[in-house]
């Protein structure tokens, strides 16, 4: 019903009852009108508003882009280490290998490594990182995952994200895999995975 319509009667009416009554249609469509606004404003059942996680990266600028950097890091008991203080330059080549908990892929990957890690550590040196990129509220699926992989190589987590800022190509799509020679510098970069891929690898690591 037309508010204005109603008023404009209401002021011409010479008639008290008529006007009693107008007053009383008016009353009640504007309490309808609030009620109706009201549940405008809720929720419709079981929809819930989004989940924002908030960024907790360093500025670009302030992370040290060259190896061996100087990004936090946790393991699965909650330790907590800086990556120049794990990635040595000790004349060995570096692997860094990155996973998200939720990457079946990455999952293939790191077994099929896990399964032929031990003769690669036989036949050549190197050392072997594989790092979780996972947002900090999935820390749990991280330390569940390392704790029951039993993965013969180290795993850490990448709780504030920072890699994607050294790393080429931003670790768009994982699994991804970067060799380092002896000097620290990237020789061999491969993203995803197809079975084989590990083997690959390993000849990379042997050139080293």
């Amino acid at each position: 019903m037309d508010i204005t319509i109603i008023r404009g009667y209401l002021h011409e009416s010479k008639n008290l009852s008529t006007v009693l009554h107008m007053n009383s249609i008016l009353s009640f469509s504007l309490f309808l009108m609030t009620v109706q606004f009201s549940f405008s404003q809720t929720p419709a059942a079981g929809k819930q508003n989004p989940v924002l996680y908030r960024e907790t990266a360093r500025p670009e600028d302030k992370i040290q882009k060259t190896f061996p950097y100087d990004i936090k890091l946790k393991n699965a008991d909650g330790k907590e280490f800086v990556s120049s203080s794990l990635f040595k330059q000790n004349g060995k080549p570096t692997v860094l290998l990155f996973w998200l908990t939720t990457c079946g892929p990455c999952k293939m990957e790191m077994e099929a490594i896990k399964n032929k890690y031990e003769s690669w550590s036989k036949e050549s040196k190197f050392n072997f990182f594989a790092i979780s990129t996972d947002w900090s509220h999935n820390t749990e699926k991280f330390v569940e995952r390392v704790k029951t992989s039993g993965w013969p190589f180290a795993a850490y987590h990448d709780f504030n994200q920072e890699f994607k800022y050294v790393m080429p190509g931003g670790l768009n799509g994982l699994p991804q895999v970067f060799v380092l020679n002896k000097k620290g510098e990237v020789v061999f970069h491969k993203r995803k995975y197809m079975p084989g891929d590990e083997d690959k690898l390993f000849e990379e690591i042997k050139k080293l």
